[in-house]
């Protein structure tokens, strides 16, 4: 088979519940649905770190943030480790990258010693900073801090100003079509296009979806992981439903774009997001917790090598996208922290979640239950200055079979007690495996 062109299109902050394939009841994502049918849906996808930039890291090196050493947000992508696009650069593909970066700037306390201070939130990313995305460059690498979610700017290739005119994700899929056409056609191309949506605007603490959308969206169904009586749910749901409506337009824009141009046929669509979102019913903000609402993501694959409208449910996670999209290529498993996802081949039995700023906390997933544990140390800093200790604490242990939404924390019942055992010294196990140190669990 020929080398496919590859087009990744990442949400933030995008919980599987939002989409139709994964059951949403409402019509806010009838493209992706559509993708999904003739291509393959993972139920059960994670992400091995709730938020931005070490999920982010995760993808683009393939590797756990702690490994990767980048495991909370301000922390820039590690210089000599092959990225995603040094990988697919180096099998002749032409790279290119629109939108949120949030992998370039070094902020903050305990920085590791091979990245001084710098910051490039309202400043363009020099082109050592990209990630190896080598052709197309137009990013901010904090894009909430350049925009708003109808006005604002990127920067681009040349680190010159690019205005975002009207609402950003219709923005930023205008620019991702325009670099298409860019491409050379005698070469396969690699577009990694990543919205902000529908994360809530940081500086007004909301989500803002396009005008007049979220009445769309105001029969909604409250998930039922969602407090009754705590949490912003109530007045955030339905503009984040139509933040979800306004990508999933944007991705049938992209994709009836490559189908008049003759290339959708022979383009690999990924659709995915960084991680979920609690609406503050967990802890005090959005994610950075153990709970399937905070680590759950939608995963669609559609394309060469992802067809037949199926539903995958061995446990996947986002560091699978490298070597997925790398065996795509030609390039064959670099046999990183992930597995291509081509077959269910070396599907794991749990995935390991580490959890940073909030905590420095770790969890164990496995198909049936959800194990936390945290580190208890009383530095309410502590998850921003460390990225490991070296014994934790059991926080929560979920039930995912009989209790899907979370509800009942099982970590003192006399009846769990020995499963509680097990899986602490699973996770234990998993930290060993990943981090080189075995810690104390209990």
């Amino acid at each position: 088979m020929e080398q496919p062109n590859v087009l990744v299109v990442l949400s933030d902050q995008q919980r599987p519940d939002s989409c139709g394939v994964f059951g949403q009841r409402l019509p806010v994502t009838p493209r992706l649905d559509a993708l999904a049918a003739d291509g393959v849906a993972f139920d059960e996808a994670f992400t091995v770190q709730p938020v931005c930039g070490p999920a982010r890291a995760a993808i683009q090196t393939g590797l756990y943030p702690t490994t990767a050493r980048c495991w909370r947000n301000g922390i820039a992508l590690p210089p000599g480790i092959p990225t995603l696009a040094d990988r697919v650069a180096g099998l002749g593909y032409q790279t290119g990258y629109i939108g949120k970066w949030h992998l370039a700037s070094n902020r903050g306390r305990n920085l590791p010693a091979d990245r001084p201070p710098a910051r490039f939130e309202r400043r363009p990313v020099p082109p050592e900073r990209r990630g190896g995305y080598l052709d197309v460059w137009v990013a901010a690498d904090a894009l909430e801090h350049t925009s708003g979610a109808t006005d604002g700017h990127v920067f681009d290739e040349r680190g010159e100003r690019v205005t975002l005119a009207g609402f950003r994700v219709d923005a930023l899929t205008d620019l991702a079509i325009d670099r298409l056409d860019r491409f050379a056609p005698d070469r396969p191309f690699f577009l990694f296009l990543s919205f902000l949506e529908p994360h809530h605007q940081n500086n007004r603490f909301r989500t803002i979806g396009p005008r007049g959308w979220a009445a769309r969206f105001r029969g909604f169904d409250r998930p039922g992981d969602l407090s009754a009586w705590r949490g912003d749910w109530r007045w955030n749901y339905a503009e984040y439903l139509a933040c979800c409506a306004s990508i999933d337009a944007n991705l049938g824009r992209l994709v009836d774009h490559l189908e008049r141009s003759g290339r959708l046929d022979d383009t690999l669509v990924v659709f995915t997001s960084d991680h979920g979102s609690h609406f503050r019913t967990r802890n005090l903000e959005y994610k950075r917790s153990p709970h399937d609402a905070s680590i759950r993501v939608p995963l669609v694959l559609a394309g060469p090598g992802f067809r037949g409208g199926v539903h995958r449910r061995d446990l996947a996670t986002n560091l699978d996208l490298l070597p997925t999209i790398t065996t795509a290529a030609g390039g064959g498993d670099p046999h990183l922290d992930g597995r291509p996802l081509q077959t269910d081949a070396r599907a794991p039995d749990d995935v390991l979640i580490q959890i940073s700023e909030s905590q420095i906390g770790r969890a164990l997933r496995t198909p049936t239950h959800t194990y936390g544990a945290r580190a208890r140390d009383r530095n309410p800093l502590a998850g921003h200055l460390r990225p490991a200790a070296d014994r934790y604490q059991g926080t929560a242990l979920y039930d995912n079979v009989r209790d899907p939404h979370q509800q009942h924390n099982l970590l003192d019942d006399p009846a769990a007690a020995s499963l509680r055992r097990d899986l602490a010294g699973r996770l234990a196990d998993r930290i060993a495996d990943v981090e080189g140190v075995r810690p104390t669990v209990t």
